[in-house]
Formats: C-alpha cells, sequence, structure tokens
C-alpha cells in the first residue's frame, strides 16, 4: 500500500501579546533578509535595478516623470521599516500589519488619499505539492508603488514581462494600475490551484469505482483543506476588491476601477468554484463511507449465510456428542432416556447423511431467497 499525501498544515504566525501597544512591531528572527528591486517607467522607458536599502528612498523617487514599484522579498530588516516611516511618513500600524503576515485580505485608507495600504494572500504549491500561504502587501502612493513579500517565492512574473514590452496600460495607467495587474495575478492563480484540486478530486472518484481504499477519504480530506483555507481567502479578497471599486480615493483611477471589476468577477467565481469542489470533496467521502458500509455487509452477509447453515449442524453433532449409553455396560441393564442411537449400526453414517440433507436445505431455500446475488 502506498503512502498517503502529506497534510497541509497551517502556518503559525508569533502573534503580539494581549496588552501590547498598537503600533508595535517586531521582526521575526527568522525572517528572510530584504532582496529590493526598482522598477522605474513611464510610457516611453522602462529600467530596473537592485538596491542594497532604500535609505534614500525620498531621492529615488524624486523625478516626477516616471512611476516607480519597489518589489521587496523579505522582511528581516528593521532599519527598512523605520526608513518609510521617516520619510514615507507611513503609520506604524501599517508596518506592524506588514510584518505580522497573517493578515487578512483588507484596504486601509490613511492621511487624506497620502496612501493606501492593501494585503493579499498568495497561495501556490510547494514541495510535494503542499499549499503554500504568504502574505503580499502593497503601499500606493501617487506614483509609488511598494509591495512586501514574506518569502523570495515569486508571482509577478508576468507583471514584469508586461513592464518589459510595455503593450497594454500597464506603463500608462499609473501605480494604481499595476497594483491591480499584481492582484490580479494572485487571484487568477487561486484558478490554477482549483483546476489541480478538481483534477485530483476526478482521480480519487475514479479510485473510488476501480480500487477503493482508506488512503481515498485522507487524500480528500487534505484537498478539502485545502479548499477551507482558499475560502477564508478568496472572500475577504472580494470584500477588498468591492471597496476598491467604491473608494472615493484620488489614487485609484477610473480606469484602475474598470479592470477591478474583473478581478472582482473572478472572485465571485473562484467562490462558486470552491463551493463546487467542497460538495465533491463531501461527496467522494460519503460515498467512501457508503462503499466501506456496503463491502461490510456483503461480508456480514456471507457470515450470516455460514453461521446459518452450521448452526443446525453443531446442534446434531452438540447432542449426540454427550454420549450417554443406552445400556450400563456393566450390568447390561437398561437406562431409561438415554441415547438409543449411541450402538446404532452405520450411525456415523447417517449422521453426516442427515446433517448434509440438512445443509443443502438451506442452501436451496437461501439461494430461492436470492441471499446469493
Amino acid at each position: 500500500m502506498g503512502k498517503n499525501k502529506p497534510r497541509n498544515r497551517h502556518k503559525h504566525y508569533k502573534v503580539p501579546a494581549p496588552g501590547t501597544s498598537p503600533g508595535l512591531y517586531e521582526i521575526d528572527q527568522d525572517a528572510l533578509k530584504p532582496q529590493i528591486v526598482l522598477h522605474t517607467y513611464n510610457q516611453k522607458s522602462y529600467k530596473n535595478e537592485i538596491l542594497d536599502d532604500i535609505s534614500n528612498i525620498d531621492k529615488l523617487v524624486a523625478n516626477t516623470d516616471f512611476n516607480y514599484w519597489f518589489d521587496i522579498k523579505g522582511l528581516g530588516d528593521n532599519g527598512m521599516f523605520e526608513t518609510l516611516y521617516a520619510k514615507f511618513d507611513i503609520s506604524r500600524l501599517v508596518l506592524e500589519d506588514i510584518t505580522s503576515s497573517y493578515q487578512r485580505p483588507k484596504l486601509d485608507e490613511y492621511d487624506n488619499d497620502k496612501y493606501i495600504f492593501s494585503v493579499s494572500r498568495h497561495l501556490y504549491l510547494g514541495e510535494n505539492n503542499i499549499l503554500c500561504n504568504d502574505q503580499v502587501s502593497f503601499i500606493l502612493s501617487e506614483r509609488t508603488l511598494i509591495t512586501f513579500q514574506e518569502t523570495y517565492a515569486d508571482c509577478f512574473e508576468p507583471v514584469r514581462k508586461r513592464l518589459e514590452v510595455g503593450k497594454g496600460n500597464i506603463r500608462i495607467a499609473g501605480s494604481s494600475y499595476l497594483m491591480y495587474a499584481i492582484m490580479d495575478v494572485i487571484v487568477d492563480n487561486y484558478f490554477s490551484l482549483l483546476n489541480f484540486w478538481g483534477e485530483e478530486l476526478d482521480a480519487i472518484e475514479d479510485r473510488l469505482f476501480d480500487n477503493p481504499d482508506r488512503r481515498i477519504m485522507y487524500d480528500t480530506q487534505a484537498i478539502k483543506r485545502s479548499l477551507i483555507t482558499i475560502r477564508k481567502v478568496a472572500w475577504p479578497e472580494r470584500d477588498k476588491l468591492n471597496d476598491l471599486i467604491r473608494t472615493d480615493s484620488v489614487l485609484i483611477s477610473d480606469l484602475t476601477k474598470t479592470y477591478i471589476k474583473d478581478a472582482y468577477d473572478h472572485c465571485i467565481q473562484i467562490i462558486d468554484f470552491i463551493e463546487s469542489l467542497k460538495e465533491i470533496a463531501s461527496a467522494n467521502i460519503d460515498m467512501n463511507l457508503s462503499i466501506i458500509s456496503n463491502r461490510m455487509n456483503e461480508i456480514m452477509k456471507v457470515l450470516t449465510i455460514i453461521s446459518s447453515i452450521f448452526i443446525p449442524l453443531t446442534f446434531i453433532a452438540g447432542i449426540y456428542g454427550m454420549n450417554f449409553s443406552r445400556e450400563d455396560p456393566a450390568t447390561g441393564k437398561v437406562l431409561p432416556h438415554n441415547m438409543p442411537e449411541l450402538y446404532s449400526p452405520n450411525g456415523y453414517i447417517w449422521t453426516w447423511v442427515v446433517m448434509g440433507i440438512i445443509a443443502i436445505v438451506q442452501v436451496i431455500y437461501f439461494w430461492r431467497r436470492g441471499w446469493f446475488k
């Protein structure tokens, strides 16, 4: 028998102690060292460069002819967040949410449209198809977008390629469109995950009809657990996109809102898809239990038939195994109410014949009643 699939386990995050003052953030000791890439672009040009830090971020974004995207992977630098606080006047509540990477998708607006803070969840399959759930944070200002990822996992490659090529609205629609494009990639990746799990459930259903075994229940439960995880992400992601559509912030252009509506529709489709797959997973588990129950019923039916056949035979064997003699072997005196057949000639053969007839009659009776079908 093969091994069961590895279980998808929830990531456990360090949460602040009860009563901790809001706005205090603590960098996890296992946090990765930041890898920072600055993308500078406008309608006519695009370039990217790797930065060691963002200590001079105010000078990097000084030219108003360009838009800027700081792609930051890894949160293990306290000085980076202090720079954002000092030079971009980012609220410490936002910095706390970025470093506390257990946030649900959400949208917050700060300081009269000075900047917008948003959170998404990047879901992808890691080693052994284990579901990984990472936080992606956005800080959007007039011409600048800063993204934060807690790991080095790359989900922005399609957006970077579009920036390099320069086709479509990616370079001309501003930073808010770039933020939408990244969110759209994250949401579309949910479809890939659901398609993968849908194929897995179809394969499990085939196994149910061909060769059901207990691994089916374990594999289905692992998929169902993953579906619950993505459902917990998709619902608030939908609400966040709805907030982006309805916001009055000047940082979100009307063109961007038009495209965000499309991402919102995708979220609704994802939620419907999740519910359908959850029903299929539950149906597979129920069917597996029904098959096991039916198999057990068949086994019990066979055992019952065998027992029913042997019960009267055992009864006869028990009676003639008592050995109560008809005559006293010492005196020859006839003993009343004892077994007259004990010394009968051919008694052993006749007993077998009677028991055989009883067994055959029972088999014929059970067959006519349909017990062997």
